[in-house]
């Protein structure tokens, strides 16, 4: 496409023409002898070709981790990549971990509770001033 093509075309955000998942890669990491990739191996060998099947829009990759606990990684078109660990889960608890990173958008965690306070009126005290508390003498 011509760089004068390019800026003719519309930008589309995503959702308004057609629905992009965030999610490009999955990357499950589990190990055959410990414990507490139980849940994990039994998802691999039932839950995970479903899954396959029902979002062909995203990489599936299984890969043996000898003796760590099981990991799940999602790796997203904006280069980022989330990791949850799925030690001692159930393949229910699994699935439920899975949707949640592909339902992820990979950007970072942003705090929505320490926005700064603004107002449209003034303070009843009003505005603060170093003079205010012990008079200046000279």
């Amino acid at each position: 496409m011509s760089a004068i093509a390019s800026k003719v075309l519309p930008r589309t955000n995503n959702g308004t023409g057609a629905f992009v998942l965030q999610c490009r890669k999955m990357v499950f990491n589990y190990c055959e002898k410990w414990g507490s990739n139980k849940g994990m191996i039994e998802f691999i060998k039932k839950d995970l070709a479903n899954f396959a099947k029902e979002h062909p829009q995203i990489e599936i990759i299984v890969q043996p981790r000898p003796a760590h606990h099981p990991i799940v990684r999602g790796i997203y078109l904006n280069g980022r990549d989330k990791v949850i660990c799925t030690r001692n889960l159930t393949p229910g608890e699994i699935n439920n971990k899975v949707q949640l990173l592909r339902d992820s958008s990979g950007d970072k965690i942003k705090n929505l509770t320490k926005r700064p306070v603004i107002s449209t009126t003034e303070s009843v005290r009003g505005i603060w001033s170093p003079f205010n508390s012990n008079p200046h003498t000279i």
